[in-house]
Protein backbone atom coordinates (compact mmCIF):
# COMPACT_ATOMS: atom_id res chain seq x y z
CA UNK A 1 0.00 0.00 0.00
CA UNK A 2 1.39 3.22 -0.86
CA UNK A 3 1.91 6.14 1.81
CA UNK A 4 -0.42 8.84 1.27
CA UNK A 5 -0.33 11.70 3.15
CA UNK A 6 -2.97 12.98 5.21
CA UNK A 7 -6.30 15.15 3.44
CA UNK A 8 -4.81 18.51 4.52
CA UNK A 9 -1.83 18.18 2.57
CA UNK A 10 -3.83 17.53 -0.64
CA UNK A 11 -3.26 21.20 -1.85
CA UNK A 12 0.56 21.12 -1.41
CA UNK A 13 0.92 17.75 -2.15
CA UNK A 14 -0.03 18.92 -5.85
CA UNK A 15 1.82 21.46 -6.18
CA UNK A 16 5.08 19.51 -4.70
CA UNK A 17 4.48 16.87 -7.21
CA UNK A 18 4.20 19.44 -10.15
CA UNK A 19 7.14 21.28 -9.65
CA UNK A 20 9.17 19.09 -8.11
CA UNK A 21 7.94 15.40 -8.61
CA UNK A 22 7.56 14.45 -5.24
CA UNK A 23 5.85 11.34 -4.28
CA UNK A 24 3.76 11.89 -1.06
CA UNK A 25 6.47 10.05 1.04
CA UNK A 26 9.24 12.63 -0.27
CA UNK A 27 7.30 15.75 0.16
CA UNK A 28 6.44 15.00 3.91
CA UNK A 29 10.49 14.38 4.93
CA UNK A 30 10.72 17.68 2.74
CA UNK A 31 8.16 19.67 4.95
CA UNK A 32 9.70 18.24 7.82
CA UNK A 33 12.87 19.24 6.69
CA UNK A 34 12.28 22.63 5.87
CA UNK A 35 14.10 25.65 7.23
CA UNK A 36 13.50 27.08 10.42
CA UNK A 37 14.37 30.63 11.15
CA UNK A 38 15.74 31.91 14.93
CA UNK A 39 17.89 34.60 16.09
CA UNK A 40 21.18 34.32 16.35
CA UNK A 41 22.93 33.77 19.43
CA UNK A 42 26.69 33.76 19.80
CA UNK A 43 26.20 29.70 20.15
CA UNK A 44 26.11 30.34 16.12
CA UNK A 45 29.11 31.40 15.33
CA UNK A 46 30.62 28.40 14.85
CA UNK A 47 28.88 27.14 11.72
CA UNK A 48 28.12 30.81 10.68
CA UNK A 49 32.02 31.56 10.60
CA UNK A 50 32.00 28.63 8.44
CA UNK A 51 29.62 29.84 6.10
CA UNK A 52 31.16 32.91 5.70
CA UNK A 53 34.32 31.87 5.30
CA UNK A 54 32.73 29.93 2.17
CA UNK A 55 31.38 32.81 0.88
CA UNK A 56 34.70 34.61 1.10
CA UNK A 57 36.93 31.90 -0.44
CA UNK A 58 34.28 31.85 -3.59
CA UNK A 59 35.14 35.77 -4.05
CA UNK A 60 31.49 36.35 -5.27
CA UNK A 61 30.14 37.41 -2.03
CA UNK A 62 32.36 40.09 -0.43
CA UNK A 63 35.12 42.13 -0.73
CA UNK A 64 36.39 40.82 2.59
CA UNK A 65 39.75 38.17 2.16
CA UNK A 66 40.05 36.89 5.82
CA UNK A 67 37.67 36.17 8.12
CA UNK A 68 37.06 38.67 10.66
CA UNK A 69 36.87 37.76 14.78
CA UNK A 70 33.85 37.42 16.20
CA UNK A 71 33.99 40.85 18.08
CA UNK A 72 34.47 42.48 14.81
CA UNK A 73 31.70 41.09 12.79
CA UNK A 74 29.00 41.09 15.79
CA UNK A 75 29.73 45.02 15.19
CA UNK A 76 28.73 45.19 11.67
CA UNK A 77 25.08 44.07 12.56
CA UNK A 78 22.03 45.81 14.35
CA UNK A 79 21.84 42.69 17.11
CA UNK A 80 18.39 42.26 17.41
CA UNK A 81 18.09 42.22 13.41
CA UNK A 82 20.60 38.96 12.76
CA UNK A 83 19.59 35.59 12.09
CA UNK A 84 19.90 31.80 11.22
CA UNK A 85 18.50 29.44 9.13
CA UNK A 86 18.75 25.60 10.29
CA UNK A 87 18.15 22.20 9.55
CA UNK A 88 17.64 19.43 11.75
CA UNK A 89 19.27 22.33 14.00
CA UNK A 90 22.26 22.51 12.28
CA UNK A 91 22.72 26.13 11.03
CA UNK A 92 22.48 26.17 6.83
CA UNK A 93 22.24 30.03 6.38
CA UNK A 94 22.29 33.27 7.99
CA UNK A 95 20.84 36.96 7.19
CA UNK A 96 21.41 40.22 9.13
CA UNK A 97 21.07 43.93 8.76
CA UNK A 98 23.91 46.45 9.30
CA UNK A 99 23.53 50.26 9.36
CA UNK A 100 24.16 51.89 6.44
CA UNK A 101 24.84 55.61 8.51
CA UNK A 102 25.03 56.52 11.76
CA UNK A 103 23.18 59.73 10.85
CA UNK A 104 19.66 59.72 12.67
CA UNK A 105 17.82 60.64 9.53
CA UNK A 106 19.21 57.09 7.74
CA UNK A 107 17.58 54.91 11.18
CA UNK A 108 15.37 53.00 9.12
CA UNK A 109 17.92 52.15 5.85
CA UNK A 110 19.72 49.05 6.38
CA UNK A 111 21.95 46.56 4.30
CA UNK A 112 20.80 43.02 4.30
CA UNK A 113 23.26 40.71 4.11
CA UNK A 114 22.49 36.88 3.34
CA UNK A 115 24.21 33.77 2.89
CA UNK A 116 23.67 30.28 2.37
CA UNK A 117 26.13 27.12 2.73
CA UNK A 118 27.14 25.83 -1.14
CA UNK A 119 25.94 22.70 0.06
CA UNK A 120 22.35 23.78 0.25
CA UNK A 121 22.20 26.23 -2.40
CA UNK A 122 19.40 26.03 -4.61
CA UNK A 123 16.91 24.87 -2.14
CA UNK A 124 14.99 28.13 -1.11
CA UNK A 125 16.90 28.83 2.31
CA UNK A 126 18.27 32.15 0.82
CA UNK A 127 14.10 32.93 -0.36
CA UNK A 128 13.57 31.48 3.02
CA UNK A 129 15.72 34.23 4.77
CA UNK A 130 14.95 36.63 2.93
CA UNK A 131 11.13 36.78 3.34
CA UNK A 132 12.04 36.14 6.81
CA UNK A 133 14.36 39.75 6.73
CA UNK A 134 11.85 41.74 5.02
CA UNK A 135 9.07 41.38 7.11
CA UNK A 136 10.60 41.09 10.74
CA UNK A 137 12.89 44.71 9.54
CA UNK A 138 9.45 46.11 8.55
CA UNK A 139 8.21 45.16 12.28
CA UNK A 140 11.73 46.79 13.23
CA UNK A 141 10.57 50.12 11.59
CA UNK A 142 12.93 49.56 8.58
CA UNK A 143 11.98 51.36 5.55
CA UNK A 144 14.34 50.57 2.85
CA UNK A 145 17.24 47.60 2.65
CA UNK A 146 19.73 47.86 0.28
CA UNK A 147 22.68 45.79 -1.79
CA UNK A 148 25.66 45.32 -2.85
CA UNK A 149 26.03 42.49 -4.98
CA UNK A 150 28.83 41.48 -7.59
CA UNK A 151 27.36 41.12 -11.04
CA UNK A 152 29.00 37.91 -11.75
CA UNK A 153 26.73 36.58 -8.42
CA UNK A 154 23.62 35.70 -10.09
CA UNK A 155 21.90 33.42 -7.99
CA UNK A 156 21.92 36.90 -4.93
CA UNK A 157 20.42 39.15 -8.00
CA UNK A 158 17.89 36.53 -8.81
CA UNK A 159 16.87 36.38 -4.73
CA UNK A 160 16.96 39.98 -4.34
CA UNK A 161 14.52 41.04 -7.92
CA UNK A 162 12.27 38.39 -6.84
CA UNK A 163 12.16 39.44 -3.63
CA UNK A 164 10.60 42.84 -4.61
CA UNK A 165 14.58 44.32 -5.08
CA UNK A 166 14.74 47.16 -7.71
CA UNK A 167 18.20 48.02 -9.26
CA UNK A 168 19.03 51.33 -9.19
CA UNK A 169 22.70 51.60 -10.48
CA UNK A 170 26.02 50.25 -10.48
CA UNK A 171 29.45 51.25 -8.88
CA UNK A 172 32.32 51.08 -11.48
CA UNK A 173 35.79 49.87 -10.13
CA UNK A 174 34.91 50.42 -6.62
CA UNK A 175 37.28 48.63 -4.57
CA UNK A 176 39.71 45.88 -5.62
CA UNK A 177 39.68 42.07 -4.72
CA UNK A 178 43.04 40.22 -4.75
CA UNK A 179 44.26 42.95 -6.97
CA UNK A 180 41.51 42.95 -9.22
CA UNK A 181 38.88 45.98 -10.05
CA UNK A 182 35.40 44.77 -9.46
CA UNK A 183 32.47 46.66 -10.33
CA UNK A 184 28.93 46.22 -7.57
CA UNK A 185 25.27 46.18 -8.57
CA UNK A 186 23.40 48.29 -6.46
CA UNK A 187 19.78 46.94 -5.43
CA UNK A 188 16.82 48.42 -3.14
CA UNK A 189 13.75 47.95 -1.83
CA UNK A 190 11.42 50.32 -0.34
CA UNK A 191 8.57 48.94 2.26
CA UNK A 192 5.12 50.09 1.28
CA UNK A 193 4.13 49.60 4.96
CA UNK A 194 6.53 51.80 6.71
CA UNK A 195 7.42 55.36 6.18
CA UNK A 196 4.43 55.74 3.83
Amino acid sequence: EPFRLPTGFALQTTFAQRKWGYTDFEYLVYVMRSPVVAPFDSNHWTEIKEIYHLGILSRMATFETELPGYEVWIKKFHAHLLWVATIDESVKGWAGLQPVSARKVYDGVAEVTVYVHPDFSGKGIGSFLMNHVIIESERAGIWTLFAAIFPENIASIRLHEKSGFRKIGYREKIARLDGEWRDTVLYERRSRIVGV
